[in-house]
């Protein structure tokens, strides 16, 4: 037994704390009520006493100044107090919670007999564990692999509280699972596991393509893009262009189209259409610095990964790959974080327009949904850049639901996210967050309610996290395992299996 339920209300029921006994924040606990139970959530920690605050502090003079001085019955008169909110009601079913339990009501800790009321959904996608306090209970966390996707995750948290470790768990999970294609802009390299366990390892490898631009290893892909396939659009969010700039772009396609690029670097003109000298010169300079370019003679070429002749098929590849239901990783280590962005905005754009389409002809329910995992969300998603423009990013946040589109954004500062943006994630598997502006960025913007959980996002420790979500009918505690301690565990579960069906072969 934890304690006793001694006074409170709805929201704040305080619990006397058993003594001896350790209760720690964000720990789940339980209450057996007649024919149902409750199921409550440690948010604060007191000190309760029954001897007056000026007591207290004579007997603590007293043991300072002159040794030891006990108090008589210490574990009655002195204790400690644990604040719960109410979590569920689970009975032949759950429901939210909406009444107080018993005045006096004995409270226990949760065991995995009381969560049987969660079942395995069609489409599952393993987040960890449930915790409870700092404690790992042995029972899987499994959301609804094809909603959360579609309607978009975010992953808030600060430096070194796990957040590749977290994405790299998720993708090694989502690479056996047909339900989702993912395209993962990978700015470390880390994912694939060129130099360490990465998705390389993975016993279903075929699922994983993996570009990159400078030596790839046996199996991966050369990534180059031709550079007849960009367009004005494609641009958006990758680099600053004024209204005239941005017209200039326009207008150059328009009259050139695929040639556009080579028109504007070797200064072609345009009949019948005048452009002041700096923006032509500035857009040029642009282009030139973005895409690699070279000019010599006036005639352009390429050093970088847009090509003039190889790479045609690369973008259309990457969407049949992405519509198989397989994880995508594009290699941006070597890349600045303009031409990552431009790169994903070019797959991304080619993606969603192909999933309209799907709605438009009604073939979008036998596909796969597609998720873009999206590292530094802000740069692509803050209110800054989208100050100057909406991109496809910020359309897909908004209606990508509608097509089976979503997005991973993951990042350090949720707070500069416009708040339309950060309600339309609607899945957010939140880590240890220090600051206390980003803290409430993300509580404000939470499916459930997490004002009471500012305290307690600021204690989680590495691997910790609450997932707050409209597919689970509370904020859930998770322990994410260690990416390499996971990989283990999973390539002996195989291994394991193979052994019982070889033994089941002879009999």
């Amino acid at each position: 037994m934890k304690g006793q339920v001694v006074s409170g209300d709805f929201g704040k029921i305080a619990m006397r704390v058993k003594a001896d006994t350790h209760v720690e924040l964000g720990e789940l606990v339980v209450i057996d009520n007649l024919e149902e139970k409750f199921i409550l959530q440690v948010y604060d920690l007191q000190y309760g006493s029954q001897i007056s605050q000026q007591n207290l502090e004579m007997v603590a003079g007293m043991n300072l100044e002159e040794g030891s001085f006990s108090i008589m019955d210490a574990q009655l008169r002195n204790y400690q107090l644990a604040l719960l909110k109410p979590i569920l009601t689970v009975s032949k079913g759950s429901t939210m919670c909406k009444k107080l339990p018993s005045f006096f009501s004995q409270v226990r800790e949760i065991q995995q007999t009381d969560l049987t009321f969660i079942t395995t959904p069609k489409h599952p996608l393993f987040l960890g564990k449930l915790r409870s306090g700092s404690n790992a209970l042995d029972f899987d966390i499994l959301l609804e692999g094809e909603k959360v996707l579609s309607e978009h995750v975010l992953i808030p948290a600060s430096t070194g509280k796990g957040k590749s470790n977290l994405m790299s768990c998720i993708l090694w999970n989502l690479t056996t699972q047909p339900y989702a294609g993912m395209l993962v802009l990978d700015p470390h390299d880390e994912y694939y596991g060129r130099t360490g366990v990465g998705l390389k390892d993975h016993p279903q490898k075929h699922n994983v393509v993996y570009y990159t631009p400078i030596s790839p290893p046996p199996g991966a892909r050369t990534l180059k893009l031709n550079i007849t396939k960009l367009k004005p659009d494609h641009f958006r969010g990758a680099i600053t262009l004024s209204d005239p700039q941005r017209q200039c772009l326009f207008a150059y396609y328009k009259k050139f189209r695929k040639e556009w690029i080579r028109a504007i670097v070797e200064e072609k003109r345009i009949e019948g259409v005048r452009f002041h000298e700096d923006t032509l010169a500035v857009v040029k300079r642009k282009l030139i610095a973005l895409l690699t370019l070279d000019v010599t003679d006036g005639r352009m070429y390429s050093e970088g990964i847009f090509d003039m002749i190889a790479g045609e098929n690369t973008i259309t590849e990457i969407c049949m790959e992405l519509e198989r239901g397989k994880t995508v990783i594009i290699d941006t280590s070597f890349f600045s974080g303009s031409l990552e962005i431009m790169i994903a905005s070019i797959i991304t754009s080619e993606m969603f327009a192909k999933y309209k389409y799907y709605k438009r002809t009604g073939q979008l329910k036998a596909k796969p949904v597609i998720s873009i995992v999206l590292e530094e969300a802000p740069r692509v998603l803050g209110k800054k850049v989208l100050e100057q423009g909406s991109n496809v990013f910020d359309s897909i946040a908004r209606e990508g639901r509608k097509f089976k589109v979503g997005l991973i954004a993951i990042t350090q500062l949720p707070s500069e996210i416009p708040k339309t943006i950060l309600a339309n994630m609607n899945t957010k598997i939140i880590l240890g967050i220090e600051m206390n502006s980003e803290r409430q960025a993300v509580i404000e913007s939470s499916p459930q309610d997490l004002s009471q959980d500012n305290r307690n996002i600021a204690s989680l420790d590495k691997g910790e996290a609450i997932v707050t979500s409209v597919f689970t009918k509370f904020a859930v505690p998770v322990k994410i395992p260690f990416y390499n301690d996971f990989v283990k565990e999973e390539l002996a579960k195989i291994k394991e299996e193979k052994v019982i069906v070889d033994d089941s072969m002879f009999g």
